[in-house]
């Protein structure tokens, strides 16, 4: 069987007694005495409605640039002396239980983790886990490909071609391109771009084919120390696998990979998936990639220039703007990266959001949400997510 809970619906205060979630002015899910429930009944979810998007600055040349408040840091600074930061070396009173009281409710497995950057704490449910990571898993091949060019192996301007043999599959728009005019020719800068920004599963595979494969992404992690992540074989093994296929270049071309899989006897797909979700060969654990997200931010894991570019790139990330982004109040800004598995029989294996949180004030938070199982509405999930970011910004500074 697939993990999960199955068939509960929208948000209710728990101890028998059925209520209304209300919202404060910043749309947080209001937590009584008891732990909030949140399941997947469609149509029936209370949604946190999503906040306007604060417009990414500018350079002078109009190209975006990394937000404001955002700073690159090679390490968290000390509380100054004589002020006391409530923040600084503990959770804020209360944030833990917030998170808890989520996690514990929503159906399936799910991971949560919080981490003050520019702090001295952090804490996790599900930490340690291996879960799904999906597209998340893109940002470790970007930053694999930076590393290289710190260390002068590649470039931002070197061009790669990208022919019909290169395509993958599910979400790549770059593939129109590719079959309109036979091949296309894009730098390694434009290809992280379309990569983080537009989530595009050929942009991706083609850093990874020219940063040296898994091989170069997995070597990356090993020597940064980055823990309990690892990088899968790419996109198209990765997926084929999932569904119990073999992978196939004709699998590319339009709804071809999809026909392929719904013609699977229902054993072989459910034989592979339960495989994937034992041990998933993209797994990472939402404290690993907590960490990992504190380490990039404070400017330990590539060059100040190369960071200061990523965190840029991230900030502009259009994938998931009603997951972690949307629980935040104006003025909040926010660098991620999405992630979205297969379904299967109603269950999602792996619907994930990563990211950076800075408040205005300048202090910043990883956050993670990685839903491994769940069978809850796509707005459950949302709601979820945006609980989440929305209690980071609702106790910050308390």
């Amino acid at each position: 069987m697939i993990p999960g809970r199955q068939g509960r619906g929208e948000f209710w205060f728990a101890f028998g007694v059925a209520m209304k979630v209300e919202f404060s002015g910043r749309r947080l899910l209001a937590v009584v005495s008891s732990a909030v429930v949140l399941a997947g009944c469609v149509g029936s979810s209370v949604i946190p409605a999503p906040r306007a998007a604060t417009p990414a600055p500018r350079a002078a040349n109009g190209a975006a640039a990394v937000p404001v408040g955002t700073p690159v840091r090679t390490a968290p600074p000390p509380a100054p002396a004589g002020v006391v930061d409530p923040g600084f070396q503990r959770p804020p009173a209360g944030l833990e239980a917030r998170i808890h009281s989520l996690w514990q409710s929503f159906p399936g497995k799910t991971g949560i983790a919080v981490q003050r950057i520019d702090g001295d704490w952090a804490f996790a449910e599900r930490g340690d886990d291996l879960f799904p990571q999906q597209s998340v898993s893109k940002l470790w091949v970007t930053l694999t490909v930076l590393d290289a060019i710190d260390r002068g192996e590649l470039s931002f301007d070197q061009k790669v071609r990208i022919g019909p043999e290169d395509l993958t599959l599910f979400h790549q728009p770059l593939a129109a391109r590719v079959r309109s005019e036979g091949s296309v020719t894009m730098t390694i800068r434009d290809l992280i771009e379309t990569a983080i920004t537009h989530s595009d599963n050929t942009a991706n595979d083609s850093l990874l084919r020219t940063v040296g494969g898994p091989k170069a992404v997995n070597g990356f992690i090993a020597r940064k120390d980055l823990g309990a992540i690892r990088f899968g074989p790419g996109e198209r093994l990765l997926q084929s696998g999932t569904a119990g296929l073999k992978w196939q270049q004709a699998y590319s071309s339009g709804y071809a990979f999809q026909k392929a899989r719904a013609e699977l006897p229902d054993w072989v797909r459910q034989k592979a998936m339960d495989s994937y979700l034992a041990d998933p060969p993209d797994g990472a654990s939402p404290s690993a990639i907590a960490r990992a997200l504190t380490r990039l931010a404070r400017g330990e894991l590539l060059s100040p220039e190369s960071t200061k570019y990523v965190l840029g790139v991230m900030s502009r990330t259009r994938s998931g703007p009603k997951r972690l982004k949307a629980g935040l109040p104006a003025g909040w800004e926010f660098m991620h990266k999405t992630g979205t598995g297969q379904d299967y029989k109603g269950m999602t294996a792996g619907y994930n959001d990563i990211g950076i949180a800075t408040a205005p004030d300048g202090t910043r938070y990883a956050i993670v949400v990685l839903l491994g199982t769940t069978t809850s509405s796509v707005p459950a999930r949302m709601a979820l997510m945006q609980a989440v970011s929305g209690a980071v910004a609702d106790y910050h500074g308390r």
